[in-house]
């Protein structure tokens, strides 16, 4: 099966990643939209601007499925883009509000983008207590490997946030920090990949390996970042 991922940036690796564990021997094609990212602070219809020209190279490379590998797309362009869409697609939010459901998870944190907090998509499918704090400096952080400015910065994020049992981490770039991000808490809690839940839920026909990673601008650090990720 030809599988296409896309994300604002390195994120959606991550997905890839998860992806790979549960379904190695697939052709993926996977977009990073680096000369755009962050998509967080974005407003609907340049996302949608930047989204509409993933999906034809998706289109170009003849993919059975494609994955949004972007928690901001996947809050806020899903049900049009599954409206547009020649392939089925498939969302990182798909099968999230389940599995908190399923777990009975009573306090939930929501790690996001500014746009993802913005659509509120947590509080209005789940009836428990959900806490939504905004992330916008995390992505250019992450992208750019400055990672003892996320600790201080997650310090500022997490600073008045209550006792709770679950943690989303619902911008797909937040695994690359997960450890950063649950030793900031003196107690145990759950730490939710929203990609490695899709990934195990969904079904593919295997063919056979391979891996297409395209990026629409080059930095420094890509190539590091995407190495250290994929490894």
């Amino acid at each position: 099966m030809r599988v296409g991922l896309f994300d604002s940036g390195i994120g959606g690796l991550t997905v890839l990643k998860a992806f790979l564990k549960y379904h190695p021997d697939n052709e993926y094609f996977y977009y990073g939209d680096t000369l755009n990212v962050p998509y967080g602070d974005k407003t609907i219809d340049e996302l949608y601007g930047c989204v509409k020209n993933i999906m034809n190279y998706m289109y170009d490379k003849k993919v059975d499925i494609i994955v949004i590998a972007c928690g901001t797309v996947s809050a806020n362009l899903y049900d049009r883009l599954k409206k547009e869409s020649k392939v089925p697609i498939y969302s990182v939010l798909d099968y999230v509000f389940k599995y908190l459901k399923d777990n009975n998870f009573k306090d939930t944190l929501v790690l996001a983008t500014s746009k993802t907090i913005e659509s509120h998509i947590f509080k209005s499918k789940l009836d428990t207590n959900v806490y939504e704090v905004a992330c916008p400096k995390l992505v250019p952080l992450i992208e750019g490997g400055n990672f003892e400015e996320i600790e201080s910065t997650l310090d500022e994020y997490l600073k008045d946030v209550p006792k709770i049992d679950s943690i989303v981490l619902g911008c797909t770039h937040y695994p690359i920090i997960k450890d950063l991000i649950e030793k900031k808490f003196t107690y145990p809690v759950s730490i939710i990949d929203m990609g490695e839940i899709l990934a195990k839920e969904l079904n593919l026909e295997d063919s056979f390996k391979k891996i297409d990673l395209y990026f629409s601008k080059k930095s420094k650090y890509l190539e590091k970042n995407v190495n250290s990720i994929l490894k």
